[in-house]
């Protein structure tokens, strides 16, 4: 990977408001979904607000590969990251990822039982329209 792919996917990633978030259901059938992006380390690991009660949070726990897509519709570029995802009920996470309006989704606040944290953890990357190769995530950080 050139250090010029390097600083486009940074930049990319840095500019993007939404990510499509990708759970696979109980036939095996891959979901998407956009999302906000919160909150990250680095580009290994990204953080995500969802609802306890909604199917894509059960689809993570019974299986948790994932992937994330971070995309420019003015540059067309796309950065796919596959990897797993976590749903976190933790303390830690929940207070990490808290914004304020939350309370808009989540009256009871941080500890509300139905607001979690999904945490994505990075393992390949593929950059479009850079390279047809996959890349392993550590060659980004």
């Amino acid at each position: 990977m050139t250090e010029e792919m390097k600083q486009e996917i940074h930049s990319l990633v840095e500019n993007a408001k939404v990510v499509y978030v990708s759970s696979v259901d109980e036939n095996g059938y891959p979901n998407t979904k956009a999302m906000l992006s919160l909150q990250r380390e680095g580009l290994g690991v990204h953080y995500f607000s969802t609802n306890s009660h909604l199917k894509r949070t059960a689809q993570f726990k019974d299986n948790p590969k994932a992937c994330i897509y971070y995309c420019s519709e003015t540059t067309f570029q796309g950065l796919m990251l596959v990897g797993t995802m976590e749903v976190c009920m933790d303390a830690y996470h929940r207070e990490l990822l808290w914004r304020e309006g939350f309370e808009r989704y989540y009256p009871k606040g941080v500890t509300d039982s139905d607001y979690s944290v999904l945490k994505f953890t990075a393992e390949k990357v593929k950059f479009y329209p850079g390279s047809a190769e996959t890349y392993d995530i550590k060659e980004l950080t």
